[in-house]
C-alpha cells in the first residue's frame, strides 16, 4: 500500500549493452517506488532488446532506444547490422534527451555508467542540471577490479564528471560488504555524496502466468542471467550429470535470451538424454523460479545474487572472471561470509569436481544459517530518501507556517 501521495516523476537510464542486469535493477526500484507512493511516475530508458517482454506496474513505463551489443573484445556493435554504430549512438542520445525534455523528471537516476554508453547521456545530464532536476548515480555493490575501473574512468575523466553533475550517489549494497570505489582516488566532495543504501530485496512476481511451472519436488535452478556468456556454465553442469549417474537431483536450466542460437541448439542436444534435466530459454519472472527452487547454481551477477539472498537459497556460484572481475569479487566476499560456495571456471570445467559440488550443494545450509547480518533494505532506504527530498518534514512545515 502506498505510504502517501507524491506527484513527482522519476526517469531512469539503463544502457543495457550486455545481459539484463541493468534493466532488471531499474525495474525493481521503479516497482518499489510506485508501490510506496501514489502519484509517482517512472519512465525507464532502456537499450535491452527484450525490454517489452517484462510486465510493468501501473505508472511505470519504458522508452526503448536502439540496441547495442558489447562484443567479447570490448567493442560495441549495433544490433541492426545495416546501421552504423555512430548513427545508432546518435539516435540513442537524441531519444534520451528528447524523452527528458518531454517527461520533465524531478529525479534522473543513471544506472552504473555515469555518462552512459560512450557519453550518450552527458548532454541530457547537462540539460537536466540546468533545469534543477535531482541527478542520482546508482552503483552496484561491486563495479570491477580497482585497477581496471581506475584505468577506464581515468581515460574518460569520469570522476571529475561525477563530481560536476551528480547530486547523490547511491550504492546498492551495505557499506560492510564492499566499497565499489575502493582503490580509486575519490575526492571528498564525491565521498560526501555517497550513501550505501543496501541490497535490493526481491519479491515474487504478481502472478505466475506465463512462467515455467515446476512446482513439485526439490530442484536445482541453473541460471546464467542474460545468457550471452553462460554457455560454459551450462555445459559444465550437463557434463557433470553425464559423468556421475548417481547425480539425480532434478535441475531446471534457464539458458538466457541472449545465448546465441548455435550454442543453444548444441546445449539442448547435449542434455537431451539426461532424464533429470529440463531446459528453457527464458522466463520473465525469474524471481518466481528462484523462490520455487530448493538450490541455485549461477554466475554471480548482482540481480541473481540479490534473489538468492532474498529467498534464502543455498547457492553454488561460478563467477565470470573476464573481461570484468565484478562477479569474482562479489562471490569471494559472499563466500568469506559463508553465504554461498564458489567454484572458479577452471574448476567448474572438470566434470568430477562439478558433480561433487552439486552433491554438496544439496546439504549446504541457507545463507540465513550464518548470522552475518544480511542487509536487504535498499528499496526501503531509497523510498525514505525520496520522501525526505520531496515531502516536507511536519516540524519544518509548521515552522514555515509560523514565520508566514
Amino acid at each position: 500500500m502506498a505510504r502517501r501521495n507524491l506527484n513527482i516523476r522519476i526517469m531512469m537510464y539503463s544502457h543495457d549493452t550486455f545481459g539484463l542486469g541493468h534493466l532488471r535493477r531499474c525495474r525493481t526500484i521503479a516497482h518499489s517506488l510506485v508501490e510506496d507512493f501514489s502519484g509517482l511516475e517512472v519512465l525507464i530508458v532502456s537499450g535491452a532488446t527484450i525490454a517489452g517482454a517484462y510486465e510493468y506496474r501501473a505508472r511505470v513505463d519504458f522508452v526503448k532506444v536502439p540496441s547495442v551489443i558489447k562484443l567479447r573484445n570490448g567493442e560495441y556493435s549495433s544490433m541492426e547490422k545495416h546501421i552504423d554504430i555512430k548513427q545508432t549512438l546518435a539516435m540513442r542520445s537524441a531519444i534520451i534527451r528528447q524523452s527528458a525534455e518531454i517527461f520533465k523528471p524531478d529525479i534522473f537516476i543513471v544506472d552504473k555508467e555515469p555518462m552512459g554508453l560512450r557519453g550518450e547521456v552527458e548532454e541530457t545530464l547537462r540539460y537536466l542540471k540546468a533545469h534543477d532536476t535531482r541527478l542520482v548515480l546508482g552503483l552496484r555493490d561491486v563495479m570491477d577490479a580497482p585497477h581496471l575501473l581506475d584505468a577506464e574512468w581515468a581515460r574518460k575523466e569520469t570522476m571529475d564528471k561525477i563530481d560536476h553533475f551528480f547530486d547523490e550517489i547511491w550504492v546498492y549494497g551495505p557499506n560492510d560488504f564492499y566499497d565499489p570505489l575502493t582503490g580509486l582516488d575519490v575526492p571528498q566532495s564525491v565521498r560526501d555524496r555517497m550513501e550505501f543504501v543496501g541490497f535490493l530485496q526481491r519479491q515474487t512476481a504478481m502472478s505466475d502466468e506465463g512462467s515455467h511451472a515446476l512446482d513439485e519436488g526439490d530442484f536445482i535452478l541453473v541460471t546464467t542471467g542474460g545468457g550471452g556468456d553462460g554457455d560454459d556454465l551450462v555445459r559444465d553442469v550437463l557434463n557433470a550429470y553425464h559423468h556421475d549417474p548417481s547425480l539425480t537431483t532434478r535441475a531446471l536450466i534457464v539458458l538466457g535470451p541472449y545465448l546465441p542460437a548455435e550454442d543453444r541448439h548444441a546445449l539442448i542436444e547435449l542434455g537431451a538424454d539426461i532424464d533429470h534435466v529440463d531446459m528453457i530459454a527464458f522466463d520473465s519472472k525469474m524471481e518466481n523460479l528462484v523462490a520455487k527452487a530448493k538450490y541455485v547454481v549461477a554466475m554471480g551477477g548482482y540481480n541473481t545474487f540479490c534473489e538468492i539472498m532474498s529467498f534464502d537459497k543455498p547457492a553454488l556460484i561460478v563467477p565470470r572472471t573476464e573481461p570484468r572481475e565484478e562477479q569474482l569479487i562479489r562471490t569471494k566476499r559472499a563466500e568469506e561470509l559463508n553465504w554461498v560456495t564458489m567454484l572458479l571456471p577452471e574448476q567448474s570445467r572438470d566434470p568430477a569436481t562439478m558433480a561433487a559440488a552439486l552433491k554438496k550443494l544439496i546439504h549446504q545450509p541457507a545463507p540465513s544459517a550464518h548470522a552475518n547480518g544480511i542487509k536487504l533494505d535498499g528499496l526501503v532506504n531509497i523510498s525514505d530518501k525520496i520522501e525526505r527530498l520531496f515531502v516536507p518534514d511536519d516540524n519544518d512545515a509548521k515552522s514555515e507556517a509560523e514565520k508566514a
